[in-house]
């Protein structure tokens, strides 16, 4: 029901910017969380951002603080990415909650999250 499609990757040099979009669609629920997760080739999946729908709180790991910001603008949620490092590369993804607005970012996160979009590449060269 619910979909969301990613968009605005490409391949940008370290210190370079970049900002993501996800489309989001079909909710049918007023509670729910947006997030932002990433996977390098080899690695596991982690957790980048995340926004509720609430209050638009915004949750980050440690690792983007300062440099990511996410926002959202009415169906459409953002992640605003500055001073990219080469450790930044990955695949790209936003996922969804319903029925509950709190975001988790770590551990075993993925049956949190009921919709998963497809992607968006990220490349930082150095």
């Amino acid at each position: 029901e619910v979909q969301l499609v990613e968009s605005g990757g490409g391949l940008v040099q370290a210190g370079g910017s970049l900002r993501l979009s996800c489309a989001a669609s079909g909710f049918t629920v007023d509670e729910y969380a947006i997030g932002w997760f990433r996977q390098a080739p080899g690695k596991e999946r982690e957790g980048v951002a995340c926004i509720s729908s609430s209050d638009g709180s915004t949750t980050y790991v440690d690792s983007v603080k300062g440099r990511f910001t996410i926002s959202s603008d009415n169906a459409t949620v953002y992640l605003q990415m500055n001073s990219l490092k080469p450790g930044d590369t990955a695949v790209y993804y936003c996922a969804s909650t319903e029925g509950s607005d709190w975001c988790i970012l770590t551990g075993d996160f993925s049956p949190w999250y009921d919709s998963w979009g497809q992607g968006t590449q990220v490349t930082v060269s150095s």
